[in-house]
């Protein structure tokens, strides 16, 4: 029937065939009339038709299943969120689902894929009740053994279904899908790993909904899950039992599968699978000790093809990588279960050892780290998900769960390793500092926990003495030879300072210092700049005095060559610099400045890099001796930017903007004079012209920084307009209209005139009152919101003891859909309270609610607080 192709079946093909045209407006035209056929009657079943037609090529039946699936979900179901007119008639989907399953053993996966994703879609609509027959074919399809295109396209509809259904459905699937999924599985010699994986998938995503399902529905899914319990995990100790196989995706598939249903069953249902966790844990834990010997050889040294990047044709992950990550997740169910973790703790220092083999670096890793040392710095910054990132998770998991007995465990696993690793070099082994490397970053990585407890004495192997023994033998190697451990020593020497001799200290500060000037490899670059960054801020000032200037000298210089994540390294590193250079940092300013300066402005359009680039200009400032110099380079390049900001690439002004806020803060007084003759003008025109919300925002704190670095000093100066530009803009920016994106930080702005210019805004405080309360009227941003309440509050406290006064003002002042500016003030204050943040802004507000409450007014009374009424 399906091979019946007739004059509209013909047009249909060609029309299929016009949208895979090179050509635009073939295209074009073949897609416009497909949708225009897609409203006639038929429509659906034609689509099926050359879908189900195997004589057909592949690539047509596939596009005719995918624009088949698009088509059900618009006109299948009315009153469905996504539903068209018109909705395909009861006779055409009959029709649909008919030749949809007769075409599930198609022997082309792709074409089952298509087909089955269909099939899911109609079923989310019409099974059980309006397509009783679905299930009974899916299961007639998975049990015949002759046809395995059939059990393929079973399971895969299957998969994809069980992914579509709700939990009124799942109930009524599992207990007549999961015998035979049992079967399928318990048979090797029947069915192929691939076929056994597909199975274990559709179980996976069966229990994944009965485990959301039974937080609500505890005794209905226990009931559906005990009887199963058993014979599946019977199955699964006896696929883990076997020893993983090399070059073998498949049975690293099939594995990776088990553990997910595992991790679900110990996940959602940890009471009935404790008593079967020693069994099963047994099966794992072959399976753990014979991945780590296939993930060495594959992945570690690459001998051997670790199938990286590799999927079958549903898509799904094959890689040996993802495989060792799916087995640390369930190893992290363990672990992470008070109940379940007690089956290991036994084992722990096994666990252990093994975990921190496979966190050596791997071959492809080292391949691309080292010729881009930005991802380098990335995955390092990023904990980019790995297998070590991933085992590196587990310890620290397991000193959460463990506490002692974890990090003793993990220390002598340590010192085990390290040993071994000596062993290894003297016998000549190429690959020795690869574990070191592992020791170290296991160790760095719960560095937090382990520093804690050190103190105490109660580890049985004294960490400070093994990392002193390992980083200094290791300092003797040449940074040419092993990069990565290289590096890795910088970082672990940051993160364990506290613990190491402050000679020692000294002397790998003294080798980073040096390993900047030097030609070495990139990672150990990163290495040394992440370590002084750490190391400088508490580094002894006469002891590194003597290298500084050589430090400046190769950080410039590394200036030059960095870029992105790099640049963003480099940068931190110069910033601990100059706050550690101290006094030197007055020689170094000439220089330095103007470097800075220009690259900040070739990246002020990239907001991360440019904020890296003004905390150093900030550092710099904040050195002895620096400001002023710092200021005569910074106030002359940003007059013509502000005097004409309209003239200006993107990103130019809000940047100058922020440049100016930072030379303004905690700023002296002449500095502050200097900036305010050559851009308060500027910025005060920004604030009065431009609709741009990032130059309104940053020209608002610089004025903030203006009048609270001026004070009243402010007044004196220019023309004698001082004061009316600050009300101008303030006006402005409380201004109704403006979108509240531009008048985010109006509040700061406002909070300094009061504070600083008290008298000049007494005589203005009505016309204020008044704008604060219309602006707050118009905000929808509750941040915005709450730095006006914090305004209100200070000027309660500023009007103590007389705050009647104030409150009598805010009476007179109307509010539209309120009585009065007090009552809805207040309405809004008692609303907004929860919202402020900050431990400052929290007491000035709550001090101030306080005092307004304890004047009694009657007005109080007429203000609702949302609530509940608590019993004394």
């Amino acid at each position: 029937m399906a091979n019946v192709i007739d004059q509209d079946q013909q047009w249909l093909i060609n029309c299929l065939s016009a949208t895979l045209d090179p050509n635009h407006e073939v295209r074009s035209f073949a897609e416009a009339s497909l949708n225009q056929a897609s409203l006639q009657p038929g429509f659906g079943v034609a689509l099926s038709k050359v879908a189900a037609n195997r004589e057909l090529p592949v690539g047509l039946r596939q596009l005719a299943a995918v624009l088949l699936k698009q088509f059900i979900k618009k006109h299948w179901q009315e009153g469905d969120e996504l539903f068209e007119h018109p909705a395909v008639s009861i006779d055409e989907k009959a029709v649909i689902r008919k030749l949809l399953l007769f075409t599930l053993d198609d022997s082309h996966r792709k074409i089952c894929t298509a087909i089955s994703m269909a099939v899911a879609s109609i079923a989310t609509y019409d099974w059980p009740e309006e397509w009783p027959e679905l299930l009974p074919c899916l299961l007639d399809l998975m049990n015949n053994r002759i046809n395995m295109n059939g059990v393929h396209g079973g399971l895969r509809c299957l998969a994809l279904l069980s992914g579509e259904l709700d939990c009124e459905m799942i109930p009524r699937l599992v207990p007549a899908l999961f015998p035979h999924l049992l079967s399928i599985v318990s048979s090797p010699e029947m069915y192929d790993k691939y076929l056994q994986t597909k199975a274990l998938s559709v179980v996976y995503s069966c229990i994944s909904m009965l485990g959301v399902m039974s937080g609500v529905y505890k005794e209905e899914t226990s009931a559906l899950v005990m009887p199963m319990l058993k014979p599946w995990m019977e199955q699964f100790s006896i696929i883990l039992g076997h020893p993983v196989q090399s070059e073998d995706p498949d049975d690293w598939s099939i594995r990776m599968e088990v553990l997910k249903c595992m991790n679900q069953f110990f996940q959602n249902f940890p009471s009935f699978a404790e008593s079967d966790v020693t069994i099963i844990l047994q099966s794992v834990w072959q399976t753990f000790v014979s991945s780590l010997e296939v993930y060495v050889r594959s992945s570690i040294e690459g001998v051997e093809d670790p199938y990286e990047g590799s999927y079958d044709s549903d898509g799904a992950d094959k890689s040996l990588d993802s495989f060792v990550i799916q087995l640390f997740e369930f190893l992290l169910t363990i672990v992470g279960s008070s109940k379940l973790v007690k089956v290991v703790k036994n084992n722990l220092g096994e666990l252990v050892y093994y975990t921190i083999a496979f966190l050596q670096i791997t071959e492809q890793q080292i391949h691309l780290w080292s010729m881009d040392s930005n991802q380098f710095v990335a995955d390092e910054d990023d904990g980019t998900f790995s297998c070590r990132v991933s085992g590196a998770l587990l310890l620290e998991e397991i000193v959460s769960n463990c506490g002692l007995d974890g990090i003793n465990a993990i220390i002598d696993a340590a010192k085990s390793r390290f040993n071994e690793s000596k062993i290894e070099k003297a016998s000549g082994s190429s690959a020795w500092w690869r574990i070191r490397e592992a020791i170290l970053f296991a160790l760095a990585s719960l560095a937090e926990q382990l520093i804690e407890v050190e103190p105490s004495g109660v580890t049985r192997v004294g960490l400070g003495s093994f990392l002193e023994e390992a980083l200094t033998e290791d300092m003797s190697i040449s940074p040419h030879d092993c990069p990565f451990l290289y590096a890795r020593i910088f970082t672990s020497v940051a993160k364990f300072s506290s613990m190491i001799r402050s000679d020692l200290i000294n002397q790998f500060l003294h080798e980073a210092v040096k390993a900047l000037g030097m030609d070495v490899p990139p990672p150990v670059k990163v290495g040394a700049c992440r370590a002084l960054s750490e190391l400088l801020p508490e580094a002894n000032k006469e002891i590194i005095g003597s290298e500084m200037m050589f430090l400046f000298s190769s950080l410039g210089n590394l200036l030059n060559g960095a870029s992105d994540e790099t640049l963003h390294l480099v940068l931190d590193t110069l910033q601990a610099a100059v706050k550690a250079g101290g006094e030197l940092s007055a020689s170094i300013e000439p220089i330095l400045s103007p470097v800075i300066l220009k690259m900040w402005a070739s990246h002020v359009s990239d907001p991360f890099i440019s904020i890296d680039l003004i905390e150093v200009l900030e550092a710099i400032k904040n050195s002895p001796g620096c400001i002023h110099s710092l200021a005569s380079r910074i106030l002359p390049y940003l007059v013509p930017i502000l005097d004409k900001p309209q003239h200006q690439p993107d990103g130019l002004v809000p940047g100058s903007l922020d440049l100016l806020t930072m030379l303004l803060k905690n700023a002296p007084i002449d500095v502050v004079k200097a900036a305010y003759d050559a851009c308060f003008d500027g910025v005060v025109r920004i604030i009065l012209q431009t609709d741009d919300h990032s130059e309104l925002q940053n020209a608002t704190e610089s004025l903030a920084a203006f009048v609270s670095g001026g004070k009243q000093e402010i007044l004196t100066w220019g023309s004698g307009f001082t004061m009316k530009s600050l009300l101008a803009a303030a006006s402005r920016l409380l201004d109704p209209k403006m979108e509240s994106s531009g008048s985010f930080f109006v509040g700061s702005f406002i909070l300094q005139l009061i504070l600083h210019l008290p008298l000049q805004m007494a005589q203005h405080l009505p016309d204020l009152v008044a704008a604060l309360v219309r602006r707050m009227q118009s905000v929808q941003i509750a941040g915005l919101r709450c730095s006006l309440i914090l305004i209100f509050a200070r000027l309660v406290h500023m009007s103590a003891p007389n705050i009647q006064q104030l409150i009598d003002l805010l009476v007179s002042i109307p509010a539209e859909g309120n009585d009065n500016s007090f009552v809805y003030l207040m309405s809004e204050w008692t609303k907004l309270q929860a919202e402020i943040q900050g431990a400052y802004q929290i007491k000035v507000t709550t001090t101030a609610l306080a005092l307004l409450l304890s004047t009694r007014n009657p007005h109080l009374a007429q203000i609702s607080v949302q609530g509940q009424i608590t019993k004394g």
